[in-house]
């Protein structure tokens, strides 16, 4: 069993202020996996306090120094993959495909993407009379969720440390080691004391203080909306720069070609990846209302194909993370039934031979009208809804009918249709046919968040802009 009972700060695993700890519950099992100690304000005050005092020394290291820096941390994160990989399935199911894989591929990814990116940046041009400065924000709290933890770890630790932030990262307690793990990557990095520090723990003894905290310069959260909003509040007292990924309801657009087969097979087994617990899912697929028939034998059987099981197994998909999430899915489940969908396959229950973990039965819905619970709220489970739509006009007012605007995908051959219908949808990211770019802005519309990650556009978020006036028009 893991103990991980001290924390990250000032470049010292150091004991927490209380004895206080939770435990970890691996899903597959329903069995304690671990410990984590649970922080309280004075672990955040003792790591805020680090940070500021690291902030001015590191906000003045120059570019060369901290792309150096990442590329340490590169070579060191590549050591511990598959002890990051083994986490990650212990702690939140993934299978070991996924979980060595294209969660760690991510991290990889957007690490060589900030690498590149600030070999590149420019921190200060002049525009006429002024120079325009981006300067480093100062000490961020960065708190992330346990769906894709190392991911979204990364899209915001490592642009803060490009840009010469300092920085106090609160895991997930539902999934920690993976956050304990890294820590020793960056030590072994050779991160100077103070710019990265770890605090265990939840919401209200970590994740508020963080957001309270006088010193603390900026939050990044990612998480569900209902938390969002309470972050933005405790925020707003001191009146500290607030970004938001919150949730998501994307749509799968799907047109009326020959390809439509296998775009609603590949969007039914796509959104299930990771047992459907992602933010960008698209989980409403639409299709054209004369076609509903042939979509619901095709997504039919491409759930059928969808394996549930041991996530230390050959599967497709492992558990959901908690019983809490178990009992939410199943709920949502029911009420599709209730509202009168047609289930097209799964359904409530745990799937045959699994009597033990949090397994949800791949589960498709047809006939689904944008009216009902299962359309208009996140679920976060492998669960797809599927919509009948007239003609193109109807389809895109169906697909911006909600709450939430976060990531959403047209599928379809005809490149310039799919291209000019994406223009149409209000969410801050479209993919045709699933496409995928490290350099693309992410984040929301509306109630799925504000600020943007990845890519330069995430830099932007841990930086300040000085205009500094009174300069010579360059000629």
């Amino acid at each position: 069993m893991r103990e991980y009972l001290k924390f990250y700060i000032d470049g010292q695993w150091v004991d927490p202020a209380s004895s206080a700890t939770f435990e970890v519950i691996n899903p597959a099992t329903e069995q304690v996996a671990g410990r984590v100690a649970l922080g309280s304000a004075a672990d955040v005050d003792r790591a805020v306090a680090a940070a500021r005092r690291a902030f001015p020394a590191y906000a003045s290291s120059s570019v060369a120094d901290r792309v150096d820096l990442l590329h340490a941390i590169e070579g060191e994160f590549t050591k511990r993959r598959a002890d990051l990989g083994a986490a990650l399935t212990e702690e939140m199911g993934a299978p070991t495909a996924l979980a060595n894989g294209f969660q760690l591929d991510l991290v990889a990814g957007h690490l060589a993407e900030a690498i590149s990116i600030l070999e590149n940046f420019a921190f200060s041009e002049q525009r006429g009379q002024t120079l325009l400065i981006k300067e480093p924000i100062g000490v961020c709290g960065l708190i992330a969720p346990w769906n894709w933890p190392l991911n979204q770890i990364a899209v915001k630790l490592f642009p803060a440390l490009a840009t010469g932030c300092t920085t106090v990262l609160k895991p997930s307690e539902q999934s920690p080691f993976n956050a304990q793990i890294l820590a020793e990557t960056l030590d072994a990095a050779g991160v100077p004391a103070g710019v990265f520090n770890l605090v265990q723990g939840d919401g209200p003894g970590v994740g508020t203080q963080l957001s309270v905290h006088p010193d603390v310069d900026m939050i990044s959260f990612t998480g569900s909306t209902r938390a969002g909003v309470e972050i933005a509040r405790n925020a707003a007292a001191t009146v500290k720069r607030v970004t938001q990924e919150l949730g998501g309801k994307g749509a799968d657009l799907v047109l009326d070609d020959d390809a439509f087969a296998d775009n609603v097979a590949g969007g039914v087994t796509g959104m299930m990846m990771n047992s459907g617990q992602t933010c960008s899912a698209t989980t409403r697929m639409l299709v054209p209302a004369h076609r509903m028939a042939e979509a619901i034998e095709v997504a039919r059987a491409a759930a059928e194909q969808v394996t549930v099981g041991d996530p230390a197994e050959d599967v497709t998909i492992g558990p959901v993370v908690s019983q809490a999430q178990f009992d939410k899915i199943q709920a949502l489940i029911q009420k599709g039934i209730d509202e009168g969908a047609t289930l097209v396959s799964g359904g409530t229950g745990r799937p045959d031979g699994l009597e033990r973990g949090f397994y949800v039965k791949p589960t498709v819905f047809a006939n689904v009208t944008n009216d009902m619970t299962i359309a208009r709220e996140e679920i976060f489970g492998p669960v797809q809804s599927i919509l009948g739509y007239t003609d193109l006009d109807d389809a895109v007012a169906i697909a911006n009918d909600t709450e939430y605007g976060l990531a959403s995908n047209v599928s379809g051959a005809d490149l310039d249709t799919a291209r000019a219908v994406a223009a149409r949808i209000r969410s801050g990211w479209v993919s045709i046919n699933g496409a995928v770019d490290f350099g693309a802005p992410f984040g929301g519309y509306r109630r799925s968040g504000n600020g943007r990650e990845w890519g330069a556009y995430g830099f932007e978020e841990y930086l300040e802009v000085k205009g500094i006036l009174g300069y010579e028009p360059e000629v």
